[in-house]
């Protein structure tokens, strides 16, 4: 059974999607706002998604995932008119940004409609959505613009559990200045301003507000209902509020089964503040020389309700734990390209009682469970380097014949289809590597080794051939084996 928390409820529930027996999943998730370089934060939420829909088609649903692409909005039109350039020229610059920062994270791209829909490609949709409103007397209209009328929405406030007499009363949640009836009401369509884009409307010259982009789009795309809609927990109130609103306004009908939310990113325990100099990109990392699988592993590693503080020295250990697992991989993916399996004796097995055919399967059930309870990332992961200890072990006692080193291979397979970390892309290790690790690897299990330096410079002699074939050689902690990565470059700008 899947269960996770569901922001409108306010409980775990179980997930049972609305075609559950031709196992389909609608899924929308609120795109960027392309008027910058993505950061750190806005990665933590999508990727976050790339878990949720990763871990679904691996139980084998087939999801429909939709990404809008906000592409004028107040900020879009403010960066267009500072750089002197058309609204789609600027924004063009930043969507490409977006989807190269995404592929270098290992984020899947949403996968309908063929290309992410964006804002000012789907304004007829959301035009017609605002007629119905206006029709219901939902909206109003003011002036050229058009409003939503919250209190004709009585159940307005059960995303977010705000009071519309206590809470949300004279609030300001539309940052522009707009003629409106009540201080809780938010634009649909915003009368067109001097130097700014505008399309034809019923209502005259305009723009859409922000809130309407994502309505009319998902339910375009993914229907009057669909099951889980996801994002980062700034986006409760207002934005998917008005969602709500808007939608259910329309139709009548519930808008989204599942609302699944991602705590804050924090850095060094502070909110992240260009002020403060702890705002970073991903491409600040990139251009540092931290590899785009330890940033992913990073933002990855907790669980997504909780808030994660990202550090560098968490990159760090990042790295170190990306590496483990590549070298393993690659170690049991060179003895079985090369069929140098190991001769296990059955009384070896018995000896060290380990058996890796029955120990992985159930390790991946493990994982597999930690996932299906609100995606508990943090279990899963301890199960998959518990089971990477076993693999380790076995490799340094070459306690792996054919039969468990396929098995280790497997599993190393199904984890990536989850974690999306690239394990599996490492390539075997080539047999002269392979050779000079095996001879330093027998001089280091030598009793006699930490005092012999005759031992040790003949281990610092094999070090140096490995690095000269492009291999870094990491020795590991006691009882575990050394590991290999292969040299990578530095990450330069994309």
């Amino acid at each position: 059974m899947i269960r996770f928390f569901n922001t409108l409820s306010g409980k775990t529930e179980e997930f049972r999607p609305l075609q559950e027996k031709e196992k389909e999943v609608g899924m929308y998730t609120c795109g960027p706002t392309v008027y910058d370089y993505a950061h750190i934060g806005n990665f933590r939420a999508f990727i976050f998604e790339d878990l949720l829909r990763r871990f679904l088609e691996y139980k084998g649903y087939k999801v429909k995932h939709v990404m809008n692409i906000t592409d004028v909005d107040d900020k879009t039109i403010a960066g267009a008119n500072r750089e002197k350039k058309k609204l789609g020229e600027f924004t063009e610059t930043y969507t490409r940004a977006f989807r190269e920062d995404l592929q270098a994270l290992n984020i899947l791209p949403a996968n309908y409609p063929k290309d992410q829909p964006r804002a000012t490609q789907e304004i007829p949709a959301m035009i017609e959505l605002i007629e119905k409103l206006v029709k219901k007397g939902t909206a109003y209209v003011n002036d050229g613009s058009v409003y939503y009328r919250v209190t004709a929405f009585p159940s307005y406030g059960k995303l977010s559990k705000k009071k519309l007499d206590k809470n949300i009363q004279g609030v300001r949640v539309d940052v522009d200045a707009y003629e409106k009836e009540d201080g809780a009401d938010f634009a649909l369509w915003k009368k067109a301003k001097e130097e700014e884009p505008a399309w034809d409307s019923p209502w005259g010259k305009g723009r859409p507000g922000w809130h309407i982009e994502c309505s009319a789009m998902s339910m375009k795309y993914l229907g009057e209902t669909f099951d889980i809609h996801a994002g980062g927990e700034d986006l409760i109130f207002p934005h998917h509020e008005n969602e709500i609103a808007q939608s259910e306004g329309a139709t009548g009908k519930p808008f989204v089964k599942y609302w699944l939310h991602c705590k804050f990113l924090l850095v060094n325990g502070e909110k992240m503040s260009k002020s403060k100099g702890n705002f970073y990109t991903l491409r600040d990392l990139l251009t540092k020389g931290h590899d785009p699988m330890t940033i992913r592993y990073v933002l990855l590693s907790t669980h997504y309700r909780t808030p994660l503080n990202f550090t560098l020295e968490g990159v760090k250990s990042a790295g170190e734990a990306v590496e483990r697992l590549t070298s393993c991989y690659a170690h049991c993916l060179h003895l079985n390209v090369f069929g140098i399996g190991y001769k296990v004796k059955v009384e070896d097995l018995t000896n060290w009682n380990v058996n890796l055919c029955s120990c992985l399967p159930d390790a991946r059930a493990r994982i597999e469970q930690a996932l299906e309870n609100d995606l508990n990332i943090s279990v899963a992961l301890a199960e998959v380097f518990d089971a990477l200890k076993l693999i380790n072990f076995c490799l340094s006692k070459k306690l792996l014949e054919e039969k468990s080193l396929k098995e280790a291979i497997d599993f190393f397979k199904r984890v990536d289809r989850l974690l999306g970390l690239k394990i599996t892309e490492q390539e075997a290790l080539p047999p002269d590597v392979f050779k000079y690790y095996e001879q330093r690897s027998t001089f280091r299990r030598d009793p006699r080794f930490i005092k012999d330096k005759t031992l040790q410079q003949l281990a610092d002699d094999l070090r140096a051939k490995i690095e000269s074939l492009g291999w870094i050689v990491k020795d590991g902690r006691p009882g575990e084996p050394s590991t290999l990565q292969k040299k990578r470059r530095a990450w330069e700008k994309v």
